[in-house]
């Protein structure tokens, strides 16, 4: 058994034969020609049919997946018609008197440098997209017709091996493709039925193809870089795209554990078949939102995947902790976009830095803390260094102009505390608005209730802000004064507790007494033997794990 470990992009198990699609040469010959006129004209009628295929394409993939998940054929057509591209290949011919093909790849390879050097992670995966439609471009011109044709017939570099729309002409069979790379259009046109996952040496989870995987639901892994191994093909392989682990002959007891999991997760999958789409709503009507937890960009995928009705707490602090310095407001708006972008109209609550006590960061430069549970700690840092604050704050407004982004709190234990954060948020608003960038101007605000400070105070923090969302894991430990990181207090520190729970009740009340949502983010949440309490008690909101919202949102229903 060979163990390889890439990045996961798409979550999923798979297990069979791998088919190795080779790279394709995109070699293009420099030719010398005498008329540039008359290769203008041929560039021209290429991309005007490079543009009717992506039109088409773009026509296929929203009636499988959606509107939202078409668009990028869309940018790609755009990019195509850029007016900088077309004169970059134009100046090319005319000055360097040289064919349209090699004009074509020479710009390509400019526009793709340019994009890759940018900082912002979304306009590096836009290399691969210009890439993808200079290649669409030299096809025609060197007369290879495109899989999307019309009548149905299957032909061009995409399609080797026969795995595109047809399926894998050789023997009819399904397989786990392993690729250098893969081209958002190529993946778009994969033939689910005959492809179990996909494995790359190159790709990133930020790429379109990965965002294309996810959407399709194929287990997906990229970046295994020289561990690709065209001799692998036909050899049997199983992919798990949660770990981004590749095991090539896997032994027998990889394999009975990984049919063991692929069986859970056709059980879970056909608890999705039977409810999703369906309302989170009980018999007699009552009605609750059901989100997920993140802590990643990626993790998006498994909220859509679950059918969670939005994200109910994105842990920020992530964004810092698996950094060596401060991330950029740019890093933070391209991770917080890309969330809002991949979620549709679906709600994305983001909470603010949440470092300290149990999460630490070196380069906060954090003193030592005999009791950092109680000490300076995610509202309280933000407050003191404004500074940091703002960057989050500004990112988080840029983002909001790409999909239903929602501010939150966390760590309040006070009336001011929430002033002050706003008043920070309402500087950040003034200066992107003499920036003249585009945000959400009603963008939500929430409080994270995790205090029995904030729960005494929640009619005053009621009239402040736009929705509550209880942290239990929080509100259990300073409640019941138990540190949840001891082990030795794990019998003392019960979420049950009657304590606990009429926290929970006072919240819920004064919110709606003021007119706002209270939603529940702590692990009690996914807790399905108190269900039926926060279904009596009103709870507006339940965000758990994706993998916990189908089994709750089964117990709802059939309360």
């Amino acid at each position: 058994m060979r163990t390889i470990q890439g990045v996961s992009v798409s979550a999923g198990i798979a297990i069979g034969t791998v088919r190795v699609l080779a790279a394709v040469d995109y070699a293009v010959e420099r030719r010398l020609i005498d008329d540039p006129q008359a290769e203008m004209d041929r560039f021209r009628a290429a991309r005007d049919t490079a543009v009717a295929q992506l039109k088409q394409l773009r026509d296929n993939v929203a009636a499988e997946f959606g509107e939202n998940k078409a668009e990028l054929f869309d940018a790609h057509r755009l990019m195509l018609q850029d007016p900088d591209y077309a004169e970059c290949v134009e100046g090319l011919i005319a000055q360097d008197k040289v064919n349209a093909e090699f004009a074509v790849k020479s710009a390509a390879e400019q526009f793709a440098a340019m994009f890759a050097a940018m900082d912002s992670s979304t306009m590096q995966a836009r290399a691969a997209d210009v890439k993808d439609v200079s290649r669409r471009v030299m096809n025609v011109l060197q007369g290879k017709r495109d899989s999307t044709a019309q009548d149905g017939s299957v032909q061009g570099d995409a399609v080797q091996n026969g795995i595109v729309q047809n399926g894998i002409a050789q023997n009819g069979e399904s397989h786990i493709i392993f690729a250098e790379d893969l081209a958002p259009s190529d993946t778009a046109q994969l033939d689910r039925a005959k492809v179990l996952g996909l494995v790359t040496a190159k790709g990133s989870a930020n790429s379109h193809t990965a965002i294309l995987a996810r959407t399709m639901g194929l287990p997906a892994i990229t970046g295994i870089g020289d561990a690709f191994d065209p001799a692998d093909d036909g050899h049997v392989a199983v992919i798990d795209g949660t770990s981004g682990a590749v095991f090539v002959d896997p032994d027998e007891a990889t394999l009975t554990e990984y049919r063991r999991r692929k069986a859970e997760a056709e059980e879970h999958l056909s608890l999705l078949r039977k409810l999703k789409g369906k309302p989170t709503e009980t018999k007699s009507g009552q009605r609750v939102h059901l989100y997920a937890n993140i802590s990643r960009p990626s993790d998006a995928a498994a909220v859509l995947a679950n059918d969670a009705e939005g994200i109910g707490l994105f842990r920020s602090e992530f964004l810092y902790l698996e950094r060596e310095d401060w991330p950029t407001e740019e890093f933070q708006f391209d991770a917080y976009g890309q969330v809002a972008q991949e979620m549709g109209d679906r709600s994305v609550i983001i909470r603010t830095l949440d470092i300290g006590a149990d999460k630490q960061v070196d380069y906060f430069n954090l003193s030592h803390e005999d009791n950092p549970a109680l000490g300076y700690r995610a509202i309280r840092i933000c407050l003191t260094r404004p500074e940091i604050f703002k960057v989050q704050l500004r990112a988080l407004l840029r983002a909001s102009a790409y999909g239903n982004i929602a501010i939150m709190l966390p760590m309040i234990t006070s009336v001011q505390e929430v002033r002050d954060a706003k008043r920070i948020l309402e500087e950040a608003k003034s200066e992107l608005r003499g920036e003249r960038i585009d945000f959400n101007e009603s963008i939500q605000i929430g409080v994270m209730i995790e205090t029995p400070a904030s729960v005494i105070m929640a009619d005053e923090l009621a009239a402040e802000v736009d929705f509550f969302s209880i942290g239990t894991n929080d509100l259990t430990q300073y409640t019941l004064a138990c540190d949840r990181q001891n082990p030795s207090l794990e019998r003392f520190a019960d979420p049950h507790s009657p304590a606990v729970l009429r926290m929970i009740q006072m919240t819920i009340e004064a919110a709606h007494r003021h007119g706002i949502w209270c939603g529940i983010c702590g692990e009690l949440g996914a807790d399905l033997s108190l269900t039926d309490t926060f279904l009596r008690l009103g709870i507006d909101e339940l965000s758990v794990s994706p993998t916990s919202v189908l089994p709750l949102r089964n117990v709802i229903r059939n309360h």
